[in-house]
């Protein structure tokens, strides 16, 4: 086991590099299943998350070569419907991409419910709803899920989703794209990873159009051919990096991003007082001044996104005055909130919403991470709070940043990554050596 070491109060000064955007990636490996040929994918985070689905595609009889550390090629021609690897897909929420990739491909589909972090009831039912409309015999039971389709292939269909959902989404472009005729997606998510996968998807040979809107029209195609594409970067990572430099204060630029994707998170951080400078592929970002308050709710994009809430949330601690947040799409992601209460701050829960009271400082404590988005909260506290932070189930976080001790280090934070020791056996009576 490993934990962050923090020791507070230092600005962040410098310059921190996006890596490919976690969203897409989680999506894109898995629609690789669905390519009849080899793919060469760029970008690619390296985190738990994409090392792990690549480990399923391996384990369905994918040849996986790495590239370099962020581009690989993935040949799933000789792939076999076989039940994935259920120690792996239970382990990860994005496993659900399977189901539509192989119910798109081979007509059938088995693996287990999905897992990753817990932060409130996920339920897949509109994943469901968009499979069974194209044609195929869905069943829950026992943790797993089944998917057959009597015809042997998937048909469009006309699919409402009755709440906007991102994964919903990406799932019904995946299975649609090798289905028999036009499957239209109305109440579509839009988020930037949406038109990334769909990018991705058409570089292969589908016809995939609407994707950013609120309507998908998917034509399937016979087969999806080989190719190379390039990932875009990821924006939650760096609106989490524009949330630190503004909790902590200083000043850096953000390299490798798409400005237009972060234009919700710049807009609310500019309320606070932040300064940001757009360029073309970068921001500069500054806090000198103290932060103002502001009130956040979370909304589908392009509204504020609800993997900043917990990020934003941190940093309104050590905001003037009471900012009210509001979690517009998730029914219980506030667990973090008692992690940083632990180090002084002033929150009230109540239901969706959360009445946060500007302190003037945090204090350094030993806190958890919750979740992916919850650690980075957390660790967004510790750069600012007087004293030492120690953060333990740091595996959440490790699941959607790629260097994140790294990055930080390198604009200036005090935070190292140390093993924990063991607990000694139950009975272990030996002194340590003294030292």
């Amino acid at each position: 086991m490993e934990k962050y070491i923090i020791k507070g109060g230092h600005k962040l000064q410098g310059e921190i590099e996006i890596s490919g955007a976690k969203n897409a990636a989680v999506a894109i490996i898995p629609a690789a299943l669905m390519v009849d040929g080899i793919c060469r994918i760029e970008n690619v985070p390296s985190i738990s998350d994409t090392q792990m689905l690549l480990s399923i595609l391996t384990h369905m009889g994918a040849k996986v070569r790495p590239l370099s550390r962020t581009t690989v090629e993935i040949d799933c021609r000789n792939v076999h419907p076989a039940d994935a690897p259920f120690d792996l897909t239970r382990k990860i929420r994005a496993s659900y991409y399977l189901i539509g990739a192989m119910l798109g491909r081979f007509g059938q589909a088995k693996t287990t419910m999905p897992g990753g972090c817990n932060f409130g009831v996920r339920p897949i039912d509109q994943h469901i709803k968009g499979m069974c409309a194209m044609g195929a015999q869905m069943e829950v039971s026992g943790g797993f899920v089944y998917g057959t389709t009597p015809s042997g292939r998937l048909r469009g269909a006309y699919i409402y989703l009755d709440k906007v959902s991102v994964g919903a989404t990406m799932n019904i472009m995946i299975a649609a794209s090798l289905a028999a005729g036009r499957t239209v997606i109305e109440n579509a998510a839009r988020e930037p990873h949406i038109v990334d996968l769909a990018n991705f998807l058409n570089s292969m040979g589908a016809d995939v159009r609407g994707a950013g809107t609120d309507t998908i029209k998917v034509n399937g195609v016979s087969r999806l051919h080989g190719g190379s594409y390039s990932i875009i970067p990821d924006q939650i990572e760096a609106g989490t990096y524009m949330a630190a430099v503004s909790a902590a204060g200083g000043e850096l630029t953000i390299k490798n991003v798409i400005p237009k994707h972060l234009e919700c998170i710049s807009a609310k951080l500019r309320e606070m007082g932040v300064e940001i400078e757009d360029g073309e592929d970068f921001l500069v970002v500054r806090r000198e001044n103290p932060l103002l308050r502001t009130n956040v709710k979370t909304l589908p994009y392009p509204g504020f996104p609800t993997d900043m809430q917990p990020q934003i949330t941190a940093t309104l601690c050590l905001a003037e005055g009471t900012s009210v947040v509001t979690e517009g799409v998730w029914d219980d992601r506030y667990k973090f909130v008692n992690e940083l209460r632990k180090m002084g701050a002033q929150i009230q829960v109540d239901g969706k919403v959360a009445v946060v009271e500007g302190v003037k400082n945090l204090t350094g404590a030993v806190v958890a991470a919750c979740d992916l988005r919850a650690g980075a909260a957390v660790v967004i506290a510790g750069l600012c709070a007087q004293g030492t932070t120690e953060i333990e189930d740091i595996h959440y976080i490790e699941r959607g940043y790629e260097d994140f001790v790294q990055k930080l280090r390198s604009a200036g934070a005090d935070i190292v990554c140390v093993a924990e020791p063991d607990e000694p056996a139950q009975g272990d009576d030996s002194i340590p050596a003294a030292g």
